[in-house]
């Protein structure tokens, strides 16, 4: 696995060592001691920030298609490091070594290919004549220096969903990962200066969110702060962003429901309830975690998930053969399974799973997939974000009770509906409130198309053409066409004499 030997700061185009505190990274997996780090203390950050800005004067005036170029160019570093980054992944998650080879990695080399598209093909309005005596155009410039914070549920693919928009429009960034999963992000940063990425564009530091982050955050230099993670902490930067008034862009929690009605495909429907909701450990915040099946499915949809539930392979992370890896940390673990203990004291019943495995797994940060049904809708284990693999299952009987029980939460980041019927597919889409509605699936996710929430789950979007909304400023020029002197318009204000 890499060694950052010199440090796990990336500034300016070199490795180096933090100033702040050491710190010790454990491999989730095994419970092992992983790595020693030093973190970065406030001083880093300035450096961090004082690089991208100087960088921002060469990189904001490159042509997109030089800027194009640049990316193709990573794609193709990344992808000649797939192993090593796949395998570095799993190490510092738990997740399986599948979901890092499969999904992780190739998606992160796939968003790169987008935005070198996108790069070259920013839009506005068309040029023209909106207003008597005038031309208008619309110009998309970039904002500045821009301060990301990502989690570390998808350290690889949420670095480049932060990293990639900012950098395709001509801003640059300093990234703080999260300091329990720094390494695929150190990695990205160094593929970057190997394409030819010019130093200072993208600036990584590894530390604490207390520290490096809110010394981010609130920099007098960052025009602008990405965050995506706790519902909770996006609210706290919202807080110190706006005391320098900066751009905010948040993807924050989520509570997906997985709403299943009375002519749905039973068994795909159930695969899909497993697949969603133990997906990354359940560490996803669009993940299945609410399933809302019509009456006249529920014991049999209830069944067959606690089945299939049974049947996967909980096991060491690295193992082809393994479906379901470890969770980020052992503190985490015993949150998970706080709630379904707390959920069964109530009176809830466990169909499937409900605790960590012991034997050869015990060591390590595990839970096994856990169906939990006959929970009441107002219960924290239905409406609080548990980010584990643990789906709760509940009845409803009219197509209206089940959409309204959809969007009883808080959240509102994706949701799936079930159903061969066209009008159930199309009211279900359209009165969800989330910024993802899949029919028939629950998940899958593309570079082309946009991902943001409503309500406590944030606002702004990530990938697709729509996230340079968020990493743009919008420019209207106007060139006046009428030599005159005083123009006609002036009449309102005073009369020429």
């Amino acid at each position: 696995m890499q060694q950052f030997t010199e440090g796990h700061q990336f500034i300016n185009g070199r490795y180096r060592q933090g100033r702040g505190e050491e710190a010790q990274r454990v491999n989730p997996a095994t419970g092992s001691a992983a790595e020693t780090l030093r973190y970065a203390d406030g001083s880093d950050v300035n450096d961090a920030v004082d690089a991208a800005k100087r960088a921002y004067a060469g990189w904001s005036k490159r042509t997109p298609g030089e800027r194009a170029e640049a990316l193709l160019a990573l794609a193709a570093e990344l992808d000649a490091r797939a192993g090593l980054l796949a395998d570095l992944e799993t190490a510092q998650t738990g997740k399986s070594i599948r979901m890092s080879t499969e999904f992780d990695v190739p998606g992160t080399v796939d968003n790169v290919s987008f935005f070198a598209g996108a790069a070259r093909q920013l839009h506005g309005l068309a040029a023209g004549e909106y207003g008597a005596g005038g031309t208008s155009m619309v110009r998309r410039e970039p904002i500045g220096v821009i301060g990301s914070i990502s989690p570390w549920n998808y350290p690889l693919q949420m670095a480049g969903w932060k990293i990639l928009p900012a950098i395709a429009a001509g801003n640059t960034i300093v990234l703080k990962p999260s300091e329990l999963t720094p390494g695929t992000s150190l990695i990205f940063a160094e593929a970057a200066a190997a394409a030819g990425i010019p130093d200072g564009v993208i600036n990584i530091v590894t530390g604490s969110g207390p520290v490096a982050g809110e010394a981010l955050v609130t920099h007098r230099d960052v025009a602008m702060t990405s965050f995506t993670g706790s519902t909770a902490v996006g609210r706290h930067i919202m807080a110190m962003a706006a005391r320098t008034a900066k751009r905010v862009h948040l993807e924050l929690g989520g509570k997906a429901p997985f709403v299943v009605f009375d002519d749905a495909d039973l068994e795909a429907a159930a695969h899909g309830a497993v697949a969603g909701s133990i997906i990354n450990g359940g560490q996803d915040c669009t993940a299945a975690t609410r399933a809302y099946i019509q009456a006249p499915l529920f014991e049999q949809f209830t069944a067959r998930v606690a089945e299939l539930m049974d049947a996967v392979v909980v096991g060491d992370p690295t193992d082809p053969d393994t479906d379901l890896g470890s969770l980020i940390s052992h503190g985490h673990r015993d949150k998970v399974a706080g709630f379904v203990d707390r959920a069964r004291d109530a009176g809830a019943k466990v169909l499937a799973g409900g605790a960590a495995p012991g034997g050869a797994l015990a060591a390590g940060a595990f839970y096994r997939p856990t169906l939990v049904t006959g929970a009441a809708q107002d219960s924290e284990i239905v409406q609080d974000e548990i980010f584990g693999p643990v789906l709760t299952a509940l009845p409803f009987d009219s197509d209206g009770e089940g959409i309204a029980l959809a969007n009883d939460t808080p959240y509102g980041l994706a949701a799936s509906a079930w159903t061969r019927d066209l009008s159930r597919s199309l009211r279900a889409s359209e009165e969800i409130a989330a910024g993802c509605v899949w029919v028939n699936d629950h998940i899958p996710i593309v570079s082309e198309m946009p991902h943001g929430g409503y309500k406590a789950s944030g606002f702004g979007k990530d990938m697709s053409m729509y996230s340079f909304e968020e990493y743009t400023n919008v420019k209207h020029v106007m060139m006046s066409r009428d030599p005159a002197v005083h123009k006609e318009w002036q009449d309102t204000v005073f009369r020429a004499r």
